[in-house]
């Protein structure tokens, strides 16, 4: 995924062809597998650090407060919102902040019930489990939790057929986080059974570029305030996204600079990368122009817009068309996706 930026600043310090491809999984909210360090470096330990979701801060921390007022384990928690907004970073915070040890998993990776059995029965008073995903888990998987959520019991089948006897184990009584992308795959009963239910928004760009400071601050990374608002515009509104564009314009500034971010640096490092002032990159491109060129602005729907760009029908979804729709470049009408004005605007398209 990598790019070799072979042409930036020549010496002269004026701009030159080149023939680099924009990243178009530099802007995806979806967490990169070599990304997973570099996130667990710049994660806030408390909600003090934490910024951003004030409402949502609020209302944990009377939770959190009474639940160690009373002496006892939080009550489970569902964390709901768009890939990138802080779910997993918010976990570790309740951990952090609830003095428990955190256990972390996702919905695909339990498969059968001795996997979630093993994790449980190793919990201690107070300790957190974690699963991402969790719209992903299978049935069976799901009903074994019910009664470990409610009763703190896990209740085991042994054998077959008719000598088939259940065993009851007893639990320590833990807290269960969930996190989802897709809050309505997950089914009632399960949702039913969290005693607080909190959605992670998009964030401002005051916000972003104050987690910006932040976090160049823990890279060693020195920019010019300019540079830190040409970030936070691009970064989709979304934490993830600024801390990726945050790395590369360190690498930037490194390879083609004296380590200083500028705001010029800044904005030919997002030229170069493909990344526009709102933010949107290749693909957001190519799907808005898509909508104008193939079919006259709208609406289309979903599978056809999907098949013409080349991309998955889930991946335009659930990656792009948030964002698009949030920031007013796409509409949703019952007919399908239209594209609105500010769109033809942005592209430079005459209105139809």
């Amino acid at each position: 995924m990598y790019l070799l930026f072979l042409s930036f600043f020549p010496h002269n310090g004026d701009m030159i062809e080149r023939d680099t491809q924009p990243d178009e999984e530099l802007t995806s909210p979806i967490e990169q597998e070599e990304e997973r360090s570099l996130e667990v470096t710049l994660r806030p330990k408390t909600l003090a650090d934490f910024i951003g979701q004030s409402d949502m801060k609020e209302g944990l921390t009377i939770f959190m407060e009474a639940a160690k007022a009373r002496q006892e384990p939080l009550e489970h928690v569902l964390l709901y919102g768009n890939p990138g907004l802080g779910k997993t970073t918010l976990a570790h915070v309740i951990a952090s902040e609830m003095g428990g040890n955190i256990r972390v998993t996702s919905g695909p990776a339990l498969e059968r019930v001795g996997d979630l059995a093993a994790i449980l029965s190793n919990l201690k008073e107070g300790d957190i489990l974690f699963i991402d995903e969790i719209h992903r888990l299978n049935k069976l998987i799901e009903e074994v939790l019910y009664p470990a959520m409610e009763d703190y019991v896990l209740d085991i089948v042994v054998g077959k057929g008719p000598t088939a006897r259940t065993l009851r184990l007893n639990l320590e009584r833990f807290t269960l986080i969930g996190a989802t992308t897709r809050l309505s795959l997950l089914s009632a009963p399960m949702r039913d059974r969290f005693g607080a239910t909190h959605q992670l928004s998009f964030y401002t760009e005051h916000e972003i570029a104050e987690i910006v400071r932040r976090n160049a601050s823990l890279l060693e990374v020195t920019l010019d305030e300019e540079a830190v608002l040409q970030l936070a515009t691009r970064a989709r509104q979304t934490p993830r996204i600024a801390n990726r564009l945050l790395k590369r314009l360190r690498d930037f500034a490194q390879v083609k600079g004296d380590g200083h971010v500028s705001k010029e640096l800044a904005i030919a490092a997002f030229e170069l990368l493909g990344v526009d002032r709102f933010g949107l990159d290749a693909v957001d491109r190519r799907i808005l122009e898509a909508i104008i060129e193939k079919f006259q602005g709208g609406p289309v729907g979903l599978s056809t817009l999907a098949a013409s760009t080349q991309e998955e029908l889930d991946t335009i979804e659930e990656v792009y068309e948030p964002f698009l729709l949030q920031n007013g470049f796409l509409e949703r009408t019952p007919r399908g996706r239209t594209a609105t004005k500010r769109a033809y605007q942005h592209l430079g398209k005459p209105l139809l």
